[in-house]
């Protein structure tokens, strides 16, 4: 019995199909439904209701009794028959095949769309993408609300590409990504306030009790433990060593560098998969800077003076140094921050002088402006530094669309660490902070440009 069912099993796809679409269709034109194959009892009763040849009776019995014997495997095989011969069938859906986006691609695709180019527009849909109140980690001189900002329009900007739409910062893809690595902000506050940033886009899909944040010295580390993912900021403003490395008192006004120390620091940035350097800031002292050619210990101290634009050489060739001996560009990334602007100069907008950024609510329009706080020749050093590099480095070049926002800095809304003088308290220009930004508001764009690169590069 079992043999004699296993051969005509393998005479089904010979099975003439049009005989049995041509017997349906007649069905059909005398109002009849044609018989289903679930069920013996009711085939049987429209069979016989259709008084249908013996021939076609016997021919669909068989039919049934092997899709009952067979189940799914006879639906399968018949299924995948008879496309072939009924044109009209629409075949099937393709199976969709995700693969997770790596994050170590580094080729560009010429798609015609620079991100850093584009306007801001109103979008209080969809902005702020988190509330000050809802993110414990952004730090007393970033929340502006908290310390008496009245207005909120800051919040509400979103940049939008000449030529394309920023894809939607994913915190689930961006944490997922992070799953069992490291990312790693380092360099001085501006990059400390990208870092924090990047923290409040993420926490809220975490619980409380499966993520923490600890500072140890010069490194702050964010842990996702669900992910086994850290995310860090580490203070090095020059990225080499400085006598501005103490991470809490660096207030030094003459700023000193080590020739060819970066290692110094780098100990601590082995074995990071997604790294995001930046400096600048803190070189703009002057148009000379000092290089220390000795040790810091040593008690007469080797230096000489060059040109900020020299020093500021040196530094971007030890990072990309660091970055070709240390980082696998096949499994890893490095972005590197362009200068962050300040708004120090009313004048430079064309508003009255000895004005700055305190009582500024509204952004520049002007879409060439380029203030007098942001050297030039230190992003020709940029370009040509990376240019004459092989190592392939994601440059973030926020720097034109930042200084449209005179808008978003702190201002006088932040903790101030010294008590205020009464002319301070008389006149706000003069401790306004015009260098640092509220959270959330531009630098949360920072990092969705920083997101864009990242999967999209």
């Amino acid at each position: 019995m079992h043999h004699h069912i296993n051969t005509h099993l393998f005479i089904i796809p010979n099975i003439n199909l049009e005989k049995i679409r041509h017997y349906t269709l007649k069905l059909k034109e005398k109002g009849m439904k044609p018989p289903p194959t679930s069920s013996s009892s009711s085939t049987t009763n429209l069979i016989r209701k259709a008084r249908l040849s013996p021939y076609l009776f016997t021919l669909l019995a068989f039919i049934l009794f092997v899709a009952v014997l067979y189940g799914q495997d006879f639906g399968c095989i018949l299924g995948q028959f008879d496309l072939d011969i009924i044109p009209n069938r629409p075949p099937p859906t393709p199976k969709k095949h995700y693969k997770k986006l790596p994050f170590s691609i580094a080729e560009t695709e010429e798609n015609g769309c620079d991100i850093f180019s584009g306007k801001w527009v109103w979008d209080p849909l969809n902005r702020p993408l988190y509330q000050e109140s809802e993110c414990p980690y952004i730090q007393p001189q970033l929340t502006c609300q908290e310390h008496g900002r009245p207005d909120r329009d800051y919040q509400f900007w979103r940049w939008q590409p000449h030529g394309c739409d920023l894809p939607r910062f994913n915190a689930s893809l961006m944490l997922e990504t992070l799953r069992n690595k490291r990312m790693m902000f380092v360099g001085d506050s501006l990059n400390r306030g990208q870092y924090v940033s990047m923290v409040c886009l993420l926490h809220s899909l975490i619980p409380d009790e499966a993520k923490s944040l600890d500072t140890f010295g010069s490194l702050t580390v964010f842990t996702a433990k669900d992910y086994n993912a850290t995310i860090g900021f580490y203070w090095a403003p020059f990225l080499l060593e400085s006598n501005s490395d103490d991470a809490v008192i660096h207030r030094v006004s003459d700023r000193v560098v080590r020739r060819g120390s970066i290692n110094k620091h780098g100990k601590h940035w082995k074995g990071v998969d997604i790294m995001v350097f930046n400096t600048y800031l803190w070189w703009m002292t002057g148009l000379k800077f000092k290089i220390l050619l000795n040790s810091f210990d040593d008690e007469v101290k080797d230096i000489e003076e060059v040109s900020t634009e020299d020093a500021y050489r040196m530094g971007m060739k030890s990072m990309l140094r660091w970055a070709r001996k240390n980082m696998d560009p096949k499994k890893t990334r490095v972005f590197f921050t362009s200068m962050s602007p300040s708004h120090q100069k009313s004048g430079d907008w064309g508003a009255e002088p000895n004005g700055n950024c305190y009582n500024q609510t509204e952004m520049i329009a002007d879409p060439k402006y380029w203030g007098s706080d942001c050297r030039k020749s230190i992003m020709g050093v940029i370009g040509d530094v990376f240019r004459k590099s092989s190592y392939p480095i994601t440059f973030l070049n926020i720097t034109q669309l930042s200084l449209y926002r005179k808008d978003a800095h702190t201002s006088i809304y932040k903790k101030q660490w010294s008590p205020l003088t009464p002319e301070q308290i008389a006149n706000p220009v003069s401790y306004a902070d015009c260098v640092h930004w509220c959270l959330p508001g531009l630098q949360d764009t920072w990092n969705e440009l920083l997101f864009a690169k990242l999967f999209y590069p």
